[in-house]
């Protein structure tokens, strides 16, 4: 079952390896405190409704089965969107309109329609809670280095000196299709090597 877990931080890592989820990955991550936010929120609504809909799968007509998955994800949305409203209001209100678009976020919908559906509670849990901090840690990571680059700070400590020059790219749209497009290649040479390595200890 352990595997149904570290896929999602790895092997099939939603945004660099999948490349799904690209709508709030590119939008939310000129901080790393909003792409933790997101990603957070994201990983609230993955394993709430991937457990709901593991547990009533046998139950649920298959003519049916996408409306019925869809309005279980709207649900838990809409509480994680009522929650951050409540509680970080500020936070809310930067990632603006990504956190109710979660309802039709790929991730979402695809491990419940690809995984949830077809296995039990215990494993649909540990598949949604590794995408969920896959797509975490990728946000995360975007985040911090457009938010290093584009504002010399990480989560709002500054850690670049006063006479760093501000990269105004980074907080731009080009900034996230740069950044993005940057650690993906990162990520395919670091997973070659790790493939590579393997096979060589195999023979």
């Amino acid at each position: 079952m352990i595997k149904d877990f570290v896929k999602g931080l790895w092997r099939e890592n939603p945004v660099f390896v999948q490349v799904l989820g690209m709508c709030p990955t590119l939008a939310v991550t000129t901080k790393a405190l909003f792409g933790l936010s997101m990603g957070m929120a994201t990983t609230f609504v993955v394993v709430s409704s991937s457990m709901v809909i593991a547990a009533i799968r046998k139950f649920v007509p298959e003519q049916v089965r996408i409306p019925i998955f869809t309005v279980i994800i709207a649900t838990f949305v809409t509480a994680a969107d009522y929650f951050l409203k409540a509680n970080f209001f500020q936070i809310s209100k930067a990632l603006g309109p990504y956190v109710p678009l979660i309802v039709v976020n790929c991730i979402i919908l695809g491990r419940a329609e690809a995984f949830a559906s077809k296995n039990g509670i215990r494993r649909s849990i540990l598949d949604a809670l590794g995408m969920g901090i896959g797509f975490t840690s990728a946000l995360i990571v975007l985040g911090s280095v457009r938010e290093i680059l584009g504002a010399g700070t990480i989560f709002g400590v500054r850690i670049m000196g006063e006479h760093f020059t501000n990269w105004i790219v980074m907080v731009l749209p080009a900034g996230a299709f740069i950044t993005l497009g940057l650690l993906v290649g990162l990520f395919n040479i670091a997973d070659k090597k790790f493939k590579d390595k393997r096979q060589r200890v195999k023979r």
